[in-house]
């Protein structure tokens, strides 16, 4: 079952997010040496930000546990109201049977309700194409960093005004 985050969520979460990026050769480093990967970090310094979105931090709950989560959080493009999604982390005894596709096709569908005009994110192509996701510079959106290339992608929501120009992050992305 694909819910909203509920105030109990926030340990469990923390614990998905960290055994989903623990090891993994693109995550971010630890805050603190010896911690969890940075990801389990930004989760909980995002839900502190005025860029947190309660409707757009949601679980994958199977047997009353969470095995999945994603969040999208207040950023901008230019100014201009957009979402930064991520991380999206699911425990690995689950990782590719479906949880992470249900939880990608839930916040694509609750941001579209929303009224949102566009997600981006940071990711490997081959895995977010299948979601409508494109390389942000074929939208004309440019990337925090432009070293990310391909790797930062958008995905064009219903309200999409055509919207173009630099994309920033909720603030707790430039701490990590």
């Amino acid at each position: 079952m694909i819910r909203r985050e509920l105030p109990d969520d926030a340990e469990a979460i923390r614990a998905v997010t960290a055994a989903a990026f623990r090891g993994v050769a693109h995550s971010a480093p630890p805050v603190e040496p010896g911690g969890d990967p940075g990801e389990a970090t930004l989760v909980s310094r995002l839900r502190d930000d005025a860029g947190w979105i309660p409707q757009l931090s949601l679980v994958a709950v199977e047997d009353d546990v969470v095995v999945g989560h994603v969040v999208a959080t207040r950023a901008h493009v230019d100014g201009r109201p957009a979402l930064g999604l991520g991380p999206l982390s699911v425990v690995p005894h689950r990782q590719r049977a479906g949880v992470g596709t249900a939880l990608m096709h839930a916040v694509l569908g609750a941001a579209d309700a929303l009224g949102e005009p566009l997600v981006a994110l940071l990711g490997n192509p081959a895995f977010y194409s299948r979601f409508g996701f494109v390389p942000s510079a074929s939208t004309g959106i440019v990337a925090p960093d432009p070293s990310w290339g391909d790797y930062f992608q958008v995905r064009i929501l219903s309200q999409y005004d055509g919207t173009t120009g630099r994309f920033s992050y909720a603030g707790p992305f430039d701490r990590l």
